[in-house]
């Protein structure tokens, strides 16, 4: 392979991590500050005021609110509780973490393969046996970007023991534009087995500061916050969740997640015209079905300044980034295939 010509000496951008383009919202931004003041304070391990906001903002009771350090680590917390059974179903191509967590709480693996870039859901309802612990749907899909309509996954649940939870994932969710994809709330509210999980880390903009959470039945409570009773939010992520619930602030949040949904249509355009296959994408990337080409486009656009994230032999994911970074991503892919790379 030749090497492509780097695009000049500026930060590398970087589009592997999924992060928001957006700095965190001023409001935030100046609760932070005001807190760290108090730094040599420890955090409430019970985050009430965080519920309390949860709560009101979802309609649900703060007894169905699990609160932690970022969704991942919740949904180990999550998966161990709902024990003993051994074996965890989810979709092959998911969420990089989910293979981890299920090993670190010791259950069996249950990867079920793709319908192209969506959850083969008939196939992993029939994966569904009595050794089943818990169904992992990840809501849009990382790394495909793939959306669940509300059709099928009515569909799907009507299938699943009743006994089986199952964990919606949504950490892209305030990215979706597609009206069929539905709000794991209701699906939470209508179905006694299904648990939603959400983070501050992408549209909020928290990454940093790690606070995510888990609504789920109330008698499941209990032992997901036993489970993960040592492990919560700091005092800054706990206020500044709060403050990125406020009402006030939710115009410009939903401002920012439109112009986000509108700058990847324009990046999906803008690479397939350059040649590109790119799946639809409902979060805040997008996935190219590169195969073999994956790892070798990944170091070349390493070479030119951009960071992405290969799976090698499957594909790369694309992060959604400022208008500049998603320029340089895409005279990146026009100068590479002049240059036959």
């Amino acid at each position: 392979m030749t090497t492509a010509p780097t695009l000049g000496t500026h930060p590398p951008a970087d589009l592997s991590m999924n992060e928001t383009p957006y700095p965190p919202l001023p409001s935030v931004r100046r609760l932070v500050e005001q807190g760290a003041g108090a730094l040599q304070r420890y955090p409430d391990r019970t985050s009430s005021a965080l519920v309390a906001a949860l709560a009101g903002r979802l309609g649900v009771g703060p007894e169905s609110i699990v609160v932690g350090p970022g969704s991942a680590g919740l949904c180990q917390h999550l998966v161990q509780a709902l024990g003993p059974r051994p074996e965890v179903v989810r979709a092959a191509l998911s969420f990089e973490g989910y293979p981890l967590i299920i090993r670190n709480v010791g259950a069996r693996d249950v990867p079920v393969p793709m319908d192209g870039y969506r959850h083969d859901l008939p196939a992993m309802a029939a994966a569904v046996t009595g050794q089943t612990r818990c169904v992992l749907l990840c809501n849009p899909n990382n790394p495909t970007g793939a959306a669940l309509r509300r059709d099928e996954i009515e569909e799907f649940l009507a299938r699943i023991p009743a006994d089986v939870p199952v964990i919606i994932d949504e950490a892209y969710r305030e990215f979706v534009t597609d009206p069929q994809v539905p709000d794991g709330m209701d699906l939470f509210r209508a179905h006694d087995n299904v648990c939603v999980l959400r983070t501050f880390s992408k549209a909020y903009g928290l990454a940093a500061l790690r606070v995510g959470y888990a609504v789920v039945p109330s008698r499941m409570t209990p032992a997901v916050a036993m489970t993960g009773a040592v492990f919560f939010p700091n005092s800054l992520a706990q206020a500044a969740a709060v403050a990125s619930l406020d009402e006030a602030v939710t115009p410009e949040l939903t401002r920012r997640c439109a112009e986000l949904a509108a700058a990847r249509a324009g990046l999906v355009d803008e690479l397939r015209g350059l040649g590109l296959t790119v799946a639809p994408s409902e979060a805040n990337f997008v996935w190219l079905p590169l195969g073999e080409r994956s790892a070798s486009f990944a170091e070349q656009a390493r070479q030119a300044g951009i960071l992405v994230m290969a799976l090698p032999g499957v594909g790369v994911r694309v992060t959604v980034g400022t208008d500049e970074a998603n320029a340089r991503l895409c005279a990146f892919v026009r100068t590479a295939s002049a240059a036959g790379v």
